[in-house]
């Protein structure tokens, strides 16, 4: 068993799951590797006791980043930092020659992504991707699995978005999600964006020409001091833009929302096609709906219900349910499994976000804040 030596930058509630993930290992079937996290970094000092006390894999913990980086027990890194601190925090987690996953959008914005792609480019050594555990849910995976394989036909439309409603209540504290210079311009779609275009993204169905619908939706929150302070990110956002692909052009229409009344965490996704669409939402976890189409015979929707078919295989059976703890396990699976043996000899080929596809998203959400600013 290959072990993988993992720090972890940022314990909040990401960096939490990911240590779960890792006490989870056994759950999944022989992948030939592990990761062991062996020293976590955060400035809070309660946020790194609670891995102390809880990990037992943790040989250090450290409130300055450079200081892990220095260890050379460590061989990875998973970071987990407001968008504002990428470009710096991530380049030198490069420079120092670990390997990285990363969280969305890889750089508060365009300029900052094209400095993490300039430190990439200068160290080719090291595997870098990006966060995005959503799609590793089964039907999103069936949805991958029928897009690899050319059976939608030609594609007629695309509709995919990510949904909160953590924010309709107006006395929620503001963040640093709800601060451009924390968070950047982008608002929801620098947070959100990311797990609505992976899928997209993967099989080449970028959007152009877009045209975008923001909206600002509380303009102000309380500050957590007894005040009021400005919410200058963008609540909401629609996009609509045009796919181009071999066999013809197709719209591609994108959600993302942190105000979505109803909605607790929905992601999901509908391809549509001539010959086979499907829709799959977390809403319903459990239902993949599908329609195979064959000319002239009647078209009806059929309505799967999916046990737990994961993409890596797991101890758990095949009648239960999956959910978002087994999603971020095989995802990191999917980055140790790579990482480990490299993308030819993977146990399957869905992989995380690469750098390219995530500059892709950062050059969707600046036409889409263009495409606002334009109307």
């Amino acid at each position: 068993m290959k072990e993988i030596r993992f720090g972890i930058i940022g314990l909040g509630l990401m960096g939490r799951e990911f240590a779960s993930a890792a006490a989870r290992w056994l759950h999944l079937a022989d992948l030939g590797v592990r990761p062991v996290i062996t020293a976590v970094c955060d400035p809070n000092e309660e946020a790194r006791a609670w891995f102390r006390e809880k990990v037992p894999t943790v040989e250090a913990d450290y409130a300055d980043y450079r200081e892990l980086l220095e260890r050379s027990d460590v061989d990875a890194v998973y970071c987990a930092v407001p968008h504002h601190l990428h470009d710096t925090i991530y380049n030198d987690i490069v420079r120092a020659g670990k390997h990285l996953l990363g969280e969305k959008p890889f750089g508060i914005d365009r300029a900052a992504n094209d400095r993490i792609n300039e430190v990439l480019a200068e160290n080719p050594e090291v595997m870098v991707r990006c966060s995005s555990e959503l799609p590793f849910y089964p039907g999103a995976y069936r949805i991958v699995q029928a897009a690899a394989e050319g059976r939608f036909g030609r594609i007629i439309g695309v509709e995919a978005g990510f949904l909160h409603s953590s924010d309709l209540n107006p006395q929620k504290a503001i963040n640093w999600k709800r601060r451009v210079e924390t968070n950047g311009a982008y608002g929801c779609m620098g947070d959100l964006g990311m797990h609505v275009l992976h899928i997209p993204l993967r099989f080449g169905w970028n959007p152009k020409d877009i045209s975008a619908q923001l909206s600002d939706i509380v303009p102000q929150r309380p500050d957590g001091h007894g005040g009021m302070a400005r919410c200058d990110t963008w609540d909401n956002a629609t996009l609509l833009g045009r796919a181009d692909v071999a066999e013809g052009p197709f719209p591609i229409l994108l959600h993302t929302k942190r105000i979505a009344p109803g909605e607790t965490n929905t992601w999901f996704l509908k391809v549509y096609g001539a010959e086979l669409s499907m829709e799959y939402s977390t809403k319903q976890p459990k239902t993949l709906r599908r329609l195979e189409y064959r000319a002239g015979e009647e078209q009806v929707w059929q309505h799967l219900d999916l046990g737990y078919e994961s993409a890596y295989p797991t101890i758990t059976g095949a009648i239960f349910e999956f959910g978002f703890p087994d999603a971020i396990l095989q995802m990191w699976a999917a980055f140790c499994d790579e990482l480990a043996h490299g993308r030819e000899g993977m146990q399957q080929t869905f992989t995380c976000v690469t750098p390219e596809e995530a500059a892709e998203s950062h050059r969707v959400f600046s036409e889409a804040l263009e495409s606002h600013g334009a109307h």
